[in-house]
């Protein structure tokens, strides 16, 4: 029998109890989570609103919360997540100084990425903090250029079953990724939002990460691309000095 912590935090509770409720008993309306956490429905919906923030939730056409991508089987990545955290912090904010947009680093699994770090741009209008977050790797821009470093007999293989992609623009997209080094996502993961990336890799060519820079879509400058592009790659080069360091 497990004991309540003596300074228990109300609100991580109720947090965890919703997303433990979504996860064994599915879709609930905000009135239904209310009720059975036993708080208002302003605080429910304020919680709802986080764990969708978090992936912990998504909200139906219905309007109904279901349980979102964290709370579901999913891939797991081969990348050595927990150093690329511990070293890629210095790139990121280098990376944020130069370009003054928000950057990420994020990692495989098979066809998705996942988010692992994050540091933001100092402006306003930014795009804000991914980590936790999962996203199809052929959409992103990341994603791409890791699935560009990859054998292309691999990606048919990951892709050859999967019918809502096009296998065929994909292997020209990321032909075209190779070719120059950088990928684009130009809103096809979120309206107004546009990113630029690059591949991580170890010593032997494996594509281990991709670091990017998001930025709102009305900023994206094709003449500022050069510099961009040069700043990613940079950034990428140092993660990967920073891991050689530690083998």
């Amino acid at each position: 029998m497990r004991n309540r912590p003596p300074y228990a935090l109300a609100s991580v509770d109720h947090a965890l109890q919703l997303a433990a409720l979504l996860q064994q008993e599915g879709p609930l309306r905000v009135t239904d989570a209310a009720e059975r956490l036993g708080v208002a429905v302003s605080t429910a919906h304020r919680l709802l609103a986080m764990l969708v923030y978090r992936d912990f939730a998504e909200q139906g056409a219905d309007r109904r919360y279901g349980p979102g991508k964290v709370l579901r089987p999913a891939e797991i990545s081969g990348a050595p997540i927990a150093l690329l955290r511990a070293v890629c912090d210095a790139p990121l904010k280098w990376l944020v100084e130069q370009t003054q947009e928000s950057a990420n680093v994020v990692v495989p699994a098979r066809t998705e990425v996942r988010f692992i770090a994050t540091v933001e741009s100092p402006r306003v209008l930014r795009v804000g903090d991914r980590v936790g977050r999962s996203l199809p790797a052929h959409l992103t821009s990341g994603g791409k250029a890791i699935l560009a470093a990859l054998p292309p007999e691999e990606v048919c293989a990951m892709y050859e079953d999967a019918g809502e992609v096009d296998l065929p623009r994909l292997r020209r997209e990321l032909a075209l990724v190779r070719k120059r080094g950088f990928a684009i996502n130009d809103q096809l993961t979120e309206t107004g939002l546009t990113a630029i990336g690059t591949v991580v890799e170890d010593a032997e060519g494996v594509p281990l990460a991709g670091v990017s820079i998001a930025l709102p879509t009305a900023r994206f400058d094709r003449d500022a691309l050069p510099a961009w592009v040069n700043a990613l790659s940079t950034a990428a080069r140092r993660v990967e000095a920073a891991l050689a360091d530690y083998r």
